[in-house]
């Protein structure tokens, strides 16, 4: 019963998920708390388009006073000044609205270049989500791949330490060696804590990128076709420049801070308003007899419309200090743009030179890979035969699995290199 209880329990444990690079770049892609608030920052911007068309529509509003007045004041009646307690009711309705403000339709242009700045910024925000998670994948198979090497090379030396042991008995090896075998142990043994410590660590790095708080996922690696790329294209650097949100974002900031300085002038020009105001009143002496209610309504109306023209001549400087102000941010956003050039150059460049190095490091490490397995199969078919010693069979084994993980490291960094170049290549 107790053995059915803890099958139950066990079953009932969440399995633990298995994710590839391309299963953590949709999830970051699309869960990322970065790229939410992108998405909502483009929402804002949608609704300050809104806003700033807004502006264009008159203001409406409407309203109703109930006053009582006591003591000296206007008998509407005779026109006069008497000692009377009094009863004013009004209504009223009124429109102004702002005919033509040139600053209003250029806050739309505006609004628009902020909307299509802030796109260019949250795919931006994707893309370094997308850089960070895949160099923290690779960090993370590569502490995995070193870990499995030294777990392997421990697996084994046990037995080895047994049959050098035999061999020194009968004569064939020193007693040196047992003790540079056990001493090597020690060695690996601190290295294995120390890979293991850097695979978790690296794990723990790689859900950080993810924005994943719960360690419920594994990270392997599949079957990744080598990619190329055409460096040698002159116009490489250029294009993969032209087309990179961050590029783009800054281009969009630029025509925002330049649509600034018009709006900033803007308050040069005059502006031309229009008001209409609708009215009526209802006024009685308290305790005396007056015009029924709606009758008074009906002969009080009042009406007005007008029109004003409001011509700026001198405020303080302070639409000329804007202008300069709203100058002054177009060439700070120039310069923005040469930061941004500088450094997408420098991480493309770094980038191109990580990939060709890569590329030719696993070239030569794969083509010494079958002279390295051949060597390792003779000499475990000598170790076999007896024709060699358990202490040499020991370092050839250790240099023939370090072998496999500079091959599998050499690989992955290739691999990696590829997919970071993917992101940039994506463009928008």
């Amino acid at each position: 019963m107790k053995n059915l209880f803890f099958i139950l329990f066990i079953n009932l444990l969440p399995a633990q998920q298995s994710w590839t690079l391309k299963d953590c770049l949709d999830y970051a892609s699309a869960n990322h708390p970065l790229i939410k608030q992108s998405a909502v920052n483009i929402q804002k911007n949608d609704r300050q388009i809104s806003a700033s068309k807004g502006m264009l529509l008159p203001l409406v509003d409407a309203g109703v006073s109930h006053n009582y007045g006591f003591g000296s004041s206007i008998n509407q009646n005779t026109n006069q000044r008497e000692a009377i307690n009094t009863q004013y009711d009004q209504i009223y309705a009124q429109a102004n609205w702002e005919l033509m403000n040139w600053k209003n339709y250029l806050n739309i242009s505006l609004s628009k270049i902020n909307k299509e700045s802030s796109t260019y910024k949250m795919k931006q925000a994707q893309n370094e989500v997308k850089l960070n998670v895949i160099q923290m994948f690779f960090t993370y198979q590569n502490a995995k791949s070193w870990l499995d090497v030294l777990e392997t090379q421990l697996s084994g030396i046990e037995d080895q330490i047994k049959r050098t042991e035999k061999e020194v008995e009968i004569g064939n090896r020193p007693k040196s060696d047992i003790y540079d075998i056990k001493a090597n142990l020690g060695t690996m043994q601190e290295q294995w804590v120390s890979a293991k410590n850097s695979r978790d660590l690296s794990k723990i790095n790689l859900l950080n990128a993810l924005a994943i708080t719960k360690d419920t996922l594994d990270f392997t690696m599949t079957e990744e076709n080598l990619g190329s790329s055409n460096f040698n294209d002159a116009n490489f650097i250029q294009n993969l420049l032209e087309k990179n949100p961050a590029y783009q974002t800054t281009l969009a900031e630029i025509k925002a801070r330049q649509k600034s300085v018009e709006v900033a002038k803007s308050g040069y020009l005059p502006t031309l308003n229009g008001a209409y105001t609708w009215s009526s009143f209802y006024n009685k002496i308290i305790g005396e007899p007056a015009t029924a209610f709606s009758e008074q309504i009906k002969a009080n109306k009042n009406q007005q419309l007008s029109f004003g023209l409001n011509i700026p001549v001198f405020n303080k400087l302070q639409v000329k200090n804007n202008v300069e102000l709203a100058r002054l941010d177009v060439i700070n956003s120039n310069y923005d743009k040469d930061i941004v050039i500088n450094n997408l150059t420098q991480s493309i460049q770094s980038i191109k030179a990580q990939f060709q190095n890569a590329e030719e490091k696993y070239n030569l490490l794969q083509a010494n890979f079958e002279n390295q397995k051949l060597s390792f199969q003779k000499s475990e078919e000598k170790y076999k035969e007896g024709l060699m010693d358990a202490y040499t069979f020991f370092v050839v084994r250790n240099g023939w699995l370090q072998a496999n993980y500079n091959l599998i490291n050499s690989k992955n960094d290739l691999i990696q290199q590829t997919e970071l170049l993917k992101v940039f290549e994506a463009g928008l």
